[in-house]
């Protein structure tokens, strides 16, 4: 790990607690919002079910975020990065293939999280209006919401540096009004601290009827986990860990009060206490107006960390080959700080579609949670295989894995139970997204097995020559090439066909880049290899899997400082323009497949490079995602020939003479 990044996990300071809190726990600081009404629903309040469920609540934030994601995934970073993506770049040097199925599965599943978590966050926060007027229409609240989420969506564009400023203070009061709600209820109800004990929930799993039904709705309150993870690279392990105790102390404070609200309420529904939310029924009603806004803001601020997290997870994405290229933005000067437009309205449109389609955030609730347990199972799954390669003793990390499989299969199954009313919305997203991810990976990979590559050295003396060749008319002075051959003494064989033989094309310099996407994060290196000195050049970009692919920018950096060194002239050839000192003109030449008639695909590969080649329409065109200036860039088109017939078995006639044919 780098000093910067050793730095950012031992630095601890009261600012970077304070971001902490602004960043990292919008999506599990706001689950009080909708997990005790989730568990029980319009259903009498029954002790039973409310201590059951609370001492779930505990032991699941215990174990799941404090134990699993706090101390032990935290420590599986990638020189400082964390996600499951992150986490899958680790473990892909243990070159195990089949790792990309976890890692496919739980990235797709954590963005189709990304849909679900600003409804409901949201939806459940304005509908505490309704404390105040109970006769506002379902209506009204969805054209709150879904303004809220326009006004949102429409200022990611401006990143988010001055926004952030104000997360910070705003989540702390958010956590204080949580913290100070649940404790004056627990005061006057302190029996409530008896759930701490896991019998109550081991009574309610193995006794209550409906127990493992409630386990569903108890997954809520950690979904926010995979997401504090993905987003350790914004604050550092240390302020994660030092901030989470005053996290979870405010959440199982304000859990804990809300059950000691509803134990005293026994055999009432909420609707009968005047409210379909124990959250804010706990407030006094002078406090309501103060407490709606402080909940809605704090939902916003988790919709919006789970926009940028998703922004980083489909950057990451492109860069391991999973996602289509697309069009990324750079809003302010903030390392990692990205914004993708057409992944900012698609989420908007999913966003709006969740909201029109479940009305109320009760609804969403089926909906939320089934999506993000595969995630969770599928980092098990990838730090199991970190676990293995930092050589940790089995004895340890078998009963651990063992466990919280055993924990995370326990929730997968008593979510698939909300599958028929709404969970099917979630893994029909995920599905799509698991698609897209899926067709392009193989596609890449497809792609791959039939490039073929050749030595550059047996082209070097008839490139050199063809640079002399004054029969030829001069097409640029230098020419560049992206090249996919990742040895520096290969080189693809249609880049070599489109010099010699696709209209021969003379340069005085050839120039050959190629682009390597590293498994650490943040990187920007460069190697220079001299081919043939003043003729060919080639040149390897190492860049972090978070890094923008700028070649144009970077390109020019390089040839500035191979000038300012003396390896390279870049003054033009012709006499005229040489003596007068003008720089030579630099053009890019990028090839373009098309999928050719010729092929004889198997039945699979046909689905997935036709389902490549249509993806690819909408996708950014090669010299945009390469960042070039387009008025000095080629494009040309190639054939993608895939198992090609060797033997057609043709006939040929053969004339004799006249009026005579014989048959060879």
């Amino acid at each position: 790990m780098s000093a910067s990044h050793k730095n950012l996990h031992s630095k601890l300071s009261i600012g970077g607690l304070l971001i902490t809190l602004g960043i990292i726990y919008g999506d599990i600081g706001t689950s009080p919002l909708y997990v005790m009404k989730a568990i029980l629903g319009d259903y009498a309040i029954n002790s039973d079910i409310v201590l059951g469920g609370i001492s779930c609540v505990f032991w699941t934030l215990t174990l799941q975020t404090t134990i699993k994601y706090v101390l032990i995934t935290l420590s599986a970073d990638n020189h400082g990065e964390g996600g499951i993506f992150a986490l899958y770049a680790l473990v892909k040097k243990t070159k195990i293939q089949w790792l990309i199925v976890p890692a496919i599965i739980g990235g797709s599943a954590l963005l189709a999280d990304g849909i679900i978590t600003p409804p409901i966050s949201i939806s459940s926060a304005v509908e505490g209006i309704r404390a105040f007027y109970p006769k506002m229409e379902t209506e009204t609240i969805v054209y709150i919401v879904i303004a809220i989420l326009f006004i949102l969506f429409t200022i990611q564009q401006f990143g988010t540096k001055l926004v952030g400023k104000f997360f910070a203070p705003m989540m702390l009061i958010w956590f204080a009004m949580l913290g100070t709600l649940g404790a004056v209820q627990i005061l006057d109800h302190p029996e409530v601290i008896r759930a701490i004990n896991p019998y109550y929930a081991y009574h309610l799993l193995s006794i209550h009827p409906d127990g493992y039904f409630v386990l569903g709705f108890v997954f809520l309150c950690t979904t926010g986990a995979e997401a504090l993870y993905s987003d350790m690279g914004h604050c550092g392990r240390k302020n994660i860990r030092i901030s989470w105790i005053f996290v979870k102390t405010t959440l199982v404070l304000n859990y804990f009060g809300q059950a000691a609200y509803l134990i005293t309420h026994e055999g009432k529904t909420l609707h009968q206490l005047g409210g379909d939310n124990p959250f804010y029924l706990i407030m006094p009603h002078w406090f309501l107006p103060f407490g709606i806004v402080v909940a809605t803001l704090a939902a916003v601020i988790a919709s919006q960390a789970l926009i940028s997290g998703s922004f980083t997870l489909i950057n990451e994405a492109m860069r391991l080959n999973f996602w289509p290229k697309v069009k990324i933005k750079y809003p302010t000067e903030v390392k990692g700080q990205l914004y993708i437009p057409s992944i900012n309205w698609l989420l908007f449109f999913g966003c709006v579609g969740i909201v029109l389609h479940f009305q109320k955030s009760g609804n969403m609730e089926h909906a939320y949670g089934l999506a993000i347990i595969l995630c969770m199972i599928m980092t098990t799954i990838l730090l199991n295989y970190y676990l293995i390669m930092k050589r940790v003793k089995l004895y340890f990390m078998v009963p651990l894995i063992t466990i919280y499989l055993l924990i995370e299969f326990s929730f997968l199954i008593a979510n698939i139970t909300k599958f028929a009313e709404g969970g099917y919305v979630t893994l029909i997203i995920a599905l799509m997204l698991i698609s897209i991810m899926t067709i392009w990976y193989l596609a890449k990979k497809i792609n791959k097995n039939y490039t073929k590559v050749v030595k550059i050295d047996d082209y070097k003396k008839v490139l050199m020559e063809l640079s002399e060749d004054l029969s030829i008319p001069k097409y640029a002075t230098h020419l560049v090439y992206m090249t996919n051959a990742s040895r520096v003494d290969e080189l693809e064989e249609k880049v070599i066909y489109s010099i010699l033989q696709k209209r021969p094309k003379r340069a005085d310099i050839y120039w050959f880049v190629h682009v390597n996407i590293l498994t650490e994060p943040y990187k920007t290196q460069y190697k220079v290899t001299e081919i043939a000195k003043d003729d060919i050049y080639r040149i390897d970009f190492n860049l972090g899997f978070r890094e923008p692919t700028k070649i144009n920018l970077m390109f020019r950096e390089v040839i500035r400082d191979m000038v300012k060194r003396g390896e390279v002239d870049i003054t033009s050839r012709y006499e005229s323009l040489n003596k007068n000192n003008i720089i030579g003109d630099f053009k890019f030449v990028l090839s373009e497949k098309f999928l050719s008639n010729d092929n004889d695909l198997r039945w699979h590969e046909n689905i997935i490079m036709n389902s490549y080649f249509f993806i690819k329409k909408l996708s950014l065109s090669e010299e945009r995602a390469f960042g070039l200036d387009s008025s000095s860039v080629k494009i040309e088109k190639f054939p993608m020939v895939l198992h090609a017939p060797e033997n057609i078995g043709l006939t040929r006639i053969i004339v004799k003479k006249e009026g005579e044919t014989n048959e060879a």
